[in-house]
């Protein structure tokens, strides 16, 4: 598995989308997931910034448009296209492997703002992985109206889903 043909990503990127993958596989070795489930995660992992270096206007577009552009090329399994296409917002729809990306995407290493704090988190994701999800949900959700921006439908759904169990 790899990047898509239709990528259109920096090297800074790649990066990125690699740490995430990476982090996705170590997490399924961990948790002893079965192939056919890590397969869909590390999936999931190379798409979703598939186009988040492409001239899209609105950044927070490329993941609509990456599931879009995946599923016209073959990918059939909605729940990666769903992972993909919400992996920014969050989405009270998902099952694993939605969960799984948003973690990653959040939690990589190579992200350079509270990197003890998310190295912890990051730790934690194999024995208390609904107790980090909600932490990260939580998280991104306070950093969102600090910055004063709108939440999404998807984001809010998330997270009344999240705290409902």
């Amino acid at each position: 598995m790899s990047l898509p043909a239709w990528a259109q990503v920096s090297t800074e990127r790649r990066a990125h989308i690699e740490r995430v993958v990476a982090l996705l596989s170590s997490w399924a070795d961990a948790m002893h997931v079965e192939a056919k489930e890590r397969d869909r995660w590390l999936r999931a992992g190379w798409l979703h910034d598939a186009l988040r270096d492409a001239p899209l206007g609105d950044p927070l577009e490329h993941g609509i448009v990456a599931a879009s552009l995946a599923a016209q090329n073959g990918e059939r399994d909605q729940s990666v296209l769903s992972a993909v296409r919400y992996h920014t917002f969050g989405f009270g729809g998902w099952d694993d492997v939605g969960r799984m990306l948003y973690l990653a995407d959040f939690l990589e290493p190579g992200r350079d703002f509270a990197s003890a704090g998310r190295a912890e988190l990051a730790r934690r994701v194999p024995k208390e992985r609904d107790a980090v999800l909600l932490e990260v949900a939580r998280q991104r959700i306070e950093w969102a109206l600090r910055s004063g921006w709108q939440l999404s439908n998807e984001t809010v759904g998330f997270w009344n889903q999240l705290v409902a169990t």
